[in-house]
């Protein structure tokens, strides 16, 4: 799905296989430990609730109310799964191999995206076919995660083959080819679409992210 622009944090230092490891335990057990009290306080909301209920008494006041309390773990609960998705992601895709590319589309008036097919040293690694609905999120300004894997330092030639409706409704497809080079450091590409209004064509580029 097409997703809003975000900001990346590199981390730096140490083996990042054993830190991000380390770091997924520390989380996981946490998480366990949030995930324990939810449920203790749970329990204690319902027994409180019946409490209240049989006495005709109010409950705790909002300053203890296991429900508040509730609520906020939940939230420490969220940030933790997000956290550990980004350190799984670290070790899944690390920084020395680490390869992403991106798809932005401008207002979309000259082309209609159909699909794209990438391809990096000549081998297929993604097709994406959109609906109605993504294409309208990337018109909106969205940026959609095409790919994400890992390959090797040194260059490499990326390739993007689109397929789609052009001026008049005219069935149209176009690729475009850069060789990239891949460093020690992440590597993140963005190919975009935009419009050229004074050759009334669609433009398409391949353009690496400056870090």
């Amino acid at each position: 799905m097409p997703i809003p622009h975000r900001k990346f944090n590199f981390r730096r230092g140490g083996s990042p296989r054993s830190t991000c490891t380390g770091n997924i335990i520390v989380i996981i057990d946490r998480l366990i430990r949030t995930l324990l009290i939810l449920t203790t306080l749970a329990g204690l909301t319902a027994v409180t609730a019946r409490a209240a209920e049989d006495s005709g008494r109010q409950a705790a006041p909002p300053s203890s109310n296991p429900d508040a309390v509730i609520q906020n773990l939940k939230k420490d609960a969220l940030k933790l799964n997000r956290e550990l998705f980004m350190m799984e992601e670290d070790i899944l895709y690390p920084e020395s191999t680490q390869f992403t590319v991106f798809v932005s589309l401008d207002s979309g008036e000259l082309f209609d995206l159909d699909s794209v097919q990438l391809r990096i040293d000549d081998k297929i690694v993604a097709n994406y076919l959109y609906t109605n609905r993504e294409l309208t999120a990337l018109k909106k300004g969205g940026v959609q995660r095409l790919y994400q894997g890992n390959i090797k330092s040194g260059d490499h030639e990326l390739t993007a083959f689109l397929i789609g409706k052009g001026p008049h409704n005219r069935d149209y497809k176009r690729g475009v080819t850069r060789t990239v080079n891949k460093a020690l450091s992440p590597l993140f590409v963005e190919l975009k679409i935009v419009d050229d209004g004074s050759k009334e064509q669609p433009d398409f580029d391949l353009t690496v992210w400056d870090r």
